[in-house]
C-alpha cells in the first residue's frame, strides 16, 4: 500500500442516498510513514465521476486504472481503515501525484 494508489471501497456506511453505488473509489493521500505504521487508518480522497475542474480537484481516468474519467476531490478527505482498502485499481503517475500535492495544498490552505 502506497501513497497515490486507488482502491474501491465497498459497503460504505451512512445514508444510501449519499452513496447509491455499493462502492466508492478513493486515492490514498497520507504520507508513506503513516501508511507503513501500525496506525489502523489512512487519509484518502474520494473519486467522483463528475467534477467542476476546481483547483482542488484532480482529473483521473483509464491511465490510473479507472473504467472512465473521474475527479479526485481534495476538499472531501476521509480517514478510512486500512482493512477496507483491499480492491486495488491502480496508481497515480508522478505527474498526477504532483498535481494531487498542489490540490491538497490548496484544499488545506498550505500555500
Amino acid at each position: 500500500m502506497t501513497r497515490g494508489e486507488l482502491y474501491q471501497v465497498y459497503k460504505l456506511s451512512g445514508d444510501p442516498k449519499q452513496h447509491p453505488k455499493p462502492y466508492r473509489t478513493f486515492v490514498i493521500v497520507s504520507r508513506q510513514a503513516l501508511i507503513d505504521s501500525k496506525f489502523s487508518t489512512v487519509v484518502c480522497a474520494p473519486v467522483f465521476s463528475a467534477g467542476e475542474g476546481l483547483s482542488t480537484q484532480v482529473e483521473v481516468g483509464p491511465e490510473e486504472g479507472l473504467r472512465q474519467a473521474g475527479w479526485v476531490f481534495c476538499d472531501d478527505l476521509q480517514s478510512l481503515p486500512k482493512a477496507m482498502l483491499t480492491h486495488y485499481i491502480g496508481t497515480l503517475s508522478e505527474s498526477k501525484l504532483e498535481r494531487l500535492n498542489q490540490a491538497l495544498g490548496l484544499a488545506l490552505g498550505l500555500e
